[in-house]
């Protein structure tokens, strides 16, 4: 059985960082992925999907740091299912994506008059290599 997705988009809002009642850090993310096609009659066409993401312990602290609203990220994981009950008390029924890898394609900006492509405040990466 395989149960994996790997996505690369760009983000619709901030991260919302938050602990689990165990005291595990939890973010989740808002993740747009976008596709684009000419039609028959030669006019772009667009369709944007939305991604629920949520990420854990480490990965979860470092995009709470690191992400904001618009930033490119790639990221591998699984769907996961999960019902739950709103306010109303209607049963809910959400599809997100349990992040185990991230890797931010944006380049961190350099301090003015660093020489350098790397400096010691860069964010780090999950993954130093994306798998195509």
């Amino acid at each position: 059985m395989l149960n994996k997705i790997q996505l690369i988009g760009h983000l619709g809002r901030d991260p919302e960082h938050s602990q689990t009642k165990a005291g595990r850090a939890v973010t989740t993310l808002s993740l747009a992925t976008t596709e684009r096609w000419n039609d028959q009659a030669g006019q772009l066409q667009e369709r944007t999907e939305w991604h629920r993401i949520v990420l854990f312990n480490r990965s979860a602290e470092v995009a709470a740091r690191y992400l904001s609203k618009g930033a490119r990220i790639y990221l591998e994981g699984r769907l996961q299912t999960r019902q739950w009950q709103d306010q109303a008390g209607q049963e809910r029924t959400t599809t997100e994506v349990i992040a185990e890898r991230m890797k931010m394609l944006d380049k961190a900006p350099a301090p003015s008059g660093a020489a350098s492509d790397s400096t010691p405040g860069d964010p780090p990466a999950f993954d130093d290599a994306l798998p195509f």
